[in-house]
């Protein structure tokens, strides 16, 4: 959990001379709000807060937050730089504290749209595979994520000595929350999630760049968790952006099949 504003334990303290604070951009999208919490709709290409991969980055997610709601405000998690949709936040220690806790007990349901290289033979399968916790973390630890083939396609674009290639539209729902987790699952089993470049294929990248399509194709599509309040079930969903959109369009029963996926009963936005 991470407190947004706050500095890390240890590090000590700069004045505002000393540190050059950007111009806020655009707030992100409220996907809900209320006195306790609020999930709002990452863009892909902002980090959630600094980190060791910053590598210089001065325009965090954590920062636009706090000064959209203009209070302190609690992360419940993160999503990478490069990843678009959901991202759970609480304004006070308490409803943080519960939120957490549900996190850690699997009471949080997460669910992502990804198009990956290749089509995965089965229509639903599981991935255990253990991660290490990225750089500088070399213990492996468990990491599950069970994935759902909703759509798949074939372009007329060549590719390793075939005169097409196939990609698929999945859905991703990961039981653990380690680094990277559904990238390097996706690596692990040769169906490279398209659009990253870590641990992704550079040919089929390319070619979606091609297409007009630069971004990662992994968006948060949806959140599940009891409110920390009353415990009532909570169900939000974020829609993709305009690029993401343009690669769904690729699919033939790709809109319908995100629908499907992201069908329960939902909790509208309050449109701040």
């Amino acid at each position: 959990m991470t407190i947004a504003g706050e500095p890390p334990a240890g590090a000590g303290h700069a004045s505002d001379a000393d540190v050059a604070m950007p111009a806020l951009p655009t707030a992100l999208r409220t996907v809900y709000a209320d006195d306790q919490l609020a999930v709002v709709d990452k863009p892909a290409g902002l980090m959630v807060h600094d980190s060791a991969l910053a590598r210089g980055e001065t325009d965090f997610a954590a920062h636009r937050l706090r000064a959209q709601f203009g209070r302190q405000v609690f992360l419940v998690h993160r999503l990478d730089r490069a990843t678009s949709g959901c991202l759970l936040l609480a304004f006070d220690r308490d409803s943080a504290s519960a939120l957490g806790r549900a996190l850690m007990a699997g009471a949080v349901e997460k669910g992502y749209l990804a198009v990956c290289r290749g089509w995965p033979a089965d229509t639903a399968f599981t991935v255990d595979h253990a991660l290490d916790g990225g750089p500088g973390k070399p213990v492996k630890k468990p990491a599950v994520t069970h994935f759902a083939r909703l759509a798949t396609t074939e372009l007329a674009l060549p590719s390793a000595g075939f005169d097409t290639s196939r990609y698929a539209l999945l859905r991703a729902s990961p039981v653990s929350g380690r680094f990277r987790q559904i990238r390097r699952h996706l690596k692990h089993l040769s169906h490279h999630l398209v659009g990253d470049t870590s641990h992704g294929d550079g040919r089929h990248n390319r070619q979606f760049r091609v297409l007009g399509i630069h971004r990662m194709l992994l968006h948060a599509q949806t959140l599940a968790f009891p409110h920390p309040f009353d415990g009532r079930a909570m169900r939000v969903t974020a829609p993709v952006d305009a690029e993401f959109a343009r690669a769904m369009a690729l699919f033939a029963d790709g809109a319908a099949a995100v629908d499907a996926a992201a069908a329960g009963h939902d909790v509208a936005g309050d449109g701040r």
